[in-house]
């Protein structure tokens, strides 16, 4: 039986109880909830879908709940979506970070699952908004009218990760092209190779997200180690 992809019961009684004053903590433990989330589970369009819908989910029951004095609804569920929204940032990121290694290797982009993870990678930010929409058509009064007025700012906006999936997708389609002539030269057991990877890409991607999870939990270990080169 898989592991739950959050703990539910842990973000909703954090919602629950928070004050005017833990925005930000609030905005972290979200991050650090549906991050984790992505990587208990292979970086597909579902798997995100189903990260944050169930963080979504215990922030709106939390915030329901919350009696706090100069606490809003709103307020709450802003942080909830910008914790969600930065944990999309890394999953962006690891895409982009897999996809140029693949291009470098010689894959071709037409190649169906290449093709499929570009798709998908475009597709983050409407996954997001598909989700919060959801949340607000699914959640009582008055948390409904709090979920419509946060949705309507993000679209109106536009999500951080959203904004760097567009320019990774730029990229790595630039970086194709360059790639175009150097590709006529390569190897057939590079290209074999280079497709084998492309078959297994979501588990790259969620190698690659892990990878730099842990690189960021080093901390200051690694500027260390690198002075003493």
């Amino acid at each position: 039986m898989a592991k739950p992809l959050i703990d539910a019961d842990a973000l909703i009684s954090m919602f629950e109880n928070a004050s005017a004053r833990q925005g930000e903590q609030l905005k972290k433990a979200v991050g650090d909830a549906t991050l984790a989330a992505l990587q208990g589970r292979e970086l597909t369009l579902k798997n995100i879908k189903a990260a944050l819908k169930g963080v979504a989910d215990a922030a709106s029951a939390g915030a329901a709940r919350n009696t706090m004095a100069g606490v809003d609804a709103e307020s709450l569920l802003d942080k909830a979506v910008s914790g969600m929204d930065q944990a999309l940032l890394k999953a962006v990121e690891a895409n982009r970070t897999a996809l140029a290694t693949l291009t470098t290797q010689g894959a071709d982009l037409r190649e169906k699952h290449l093709k499929k993870a570009l798709a998908d990678l475009d597709k983050i930010e409407d996954t997001m908004f598909a989700v919060l929409k959801k949340a607000s058509e699914s959640a009582g009064a008055p948390l409904a009218g709090a979920w419509g007025q946060v949705l309507e700012k993000m679209q109106a906006g536009g999500t951080a990760s959203g904004a760097q999936a567009a320019a990774a997708t730029e990229q790595i389609a630039s970086m194709a092209e360059q790639m175009q002539g150097a590709m006529k030269s390569t190897r057939a057991a590079s290209m074999r190779a280079a497709q084998a990877l492309a078959e297994s890409y979501t588990a790259m991607v969620s190698g690659v997200l892990l990878g730099m999870s842990e690189a960021l939990q080093s901390g200051a270990a690694a500027p260390a180690a690198k002075s003493k080169k």
